[in-house]
């Protein structure tokens, strides 16, 4: 993947470099990849267990349409109060988007839904009552502190990029050094052996399916600290986008493996593509092709590279002992 993003950034950096390598896109760059990034990293999580999430961007809108709809209910009275419950009403809003999760889990892992299946009918739910409860339009306003730190940055970097990568560490050190993580690797790498290990199943996907609910949760957060509006249908792009970028990261589909990191530069690599698009004047269709064009060629090398890892060495055939017996004897 680092071969990946810096192939990407010298072909666009070649075709447009006064538009591509401009301070003002490679901040957007920055600025844009976190909320698709943290996404992916719920996609990760889920996808490890061998299941898929396709309402985690219905969540993350529904975690933002909450925050924007509180603040905007108390504002109308007391705009200085809302301000100050800040902190309240983003909880709110991702405590909506665990519960999101939740409910898919439950789905998953009590009720026996298939997870693709599961999460399909509640992405239609989460989207059809946010579309009810807006009226289809866009809601305007959130809390004052979420703009401060969209609008924030620590040594020139944007303090969303710095939050995005502080997620990806704390979820890296969740599945890899801790007994929650290791179980969720074991359900996903075989099942099989999970439930003679006697693994809880059902309490692992019901934790990991809110996990992917919490990080979409924060994701709109995100969503409104870019920029202080929230709708049912934003970043409607973003379902195929994520499973292309955990897939791009190293992430098996089948469950057992995934990679933080590989997600992280999946993700900034996407990114880039998308920015280097618009900086040679392509498409947001000729965009979703290409990402279309790399989850597949994705999938047909993990298949090769499978297919060889799993095919049989040739062993040498055994000596014939009655030519063993003669070169002995022929032997000086």
């Amino acid at each position: 993947m680092v071969v990946a993003l810096l192939l990407a950034v010298t072909l666009f950096t070649v075709l447009n470099p006064r538009v591509f390598l401009s301070p003002i896109n490679l901040q957007n760059i920055a600025v844009a990849a976190p909320e698709i990034g943290i996404i992916s990293i719920a996609m990760m999580v889920v996808m490890l267990t061998g299941g898929i999430d396709l309402s985690l961007v219905a969540i993350a809108n529904f975690s933002a349409i909450t925050i924007s709809t509180l603040h905007t209910a108390i504002a109308a009275s007391d705009p200085d109060l809302a301000n100050n419950l800040g902190i309240l009403i983003v909880l709110a809003g991702m405590a909506v988007g665990m519960l999101g999760g939740a409910f898919n889990g439950f789905l998953v892992s009590v009720v026996g839904i298939t997870p693709i299946l599961a999460t399909l009918a509640t992405m239609q739910i989460y989207n059809g009552i946010a579309i009810v409860w807006t009226g289809g339009s866009t809601l305007y306003g959130a809390p004052t502190m979420l703009g401060a730190i969209g609008q924030a940055a620590v040594a020139n970097a944007p303090l969303l990029f710095i939050i995005f990568l502080a997620v990806a560490i704390l979820v890296a050190v969740l599945m890899n050094r801790t007994a929650l993580g290791r179980m969720i690797q074991l359900e996903g790498a075989n099942p099989v052996a999970a439930q003679y290990s006697a693994i809880p199943r059902r309490s692992v996907l019901l934790k990991t399916y809110t996990l992917g609910g919490l990080l979409a949760g924060l994701a709109g957060v995100l969503f409104l600290a870019r920029n202080p509006t929230a709708s049912a249908d934003y970043g409607s792009s973003y379902v195929l986008l994520v499973i292309v970028i955990a897939v791009l990261g190293g992430t098996k589909p089948t469950g057992g493996f995934a990679s933080v990191s590989g997600v992280v530069l999946a993700t900034l690599t996407l990114q880039v593509v998308s920015s280097g698009f618009t900086a040679i004047r392509l498409s947001s269709y000729e965009y979703a092709i290409a990402q279309g064009v790399i989850l597949i060629t994705v999938m047909i090398l993990d298949s090769v590279s499978s297919s060889r890892t799993k095919r049989p060495k040739k062993k040498n055939p055994p000596h014939d002992a009655a030519a063993s017996s003669e070169a002995v004897l022929l032997r000086p």
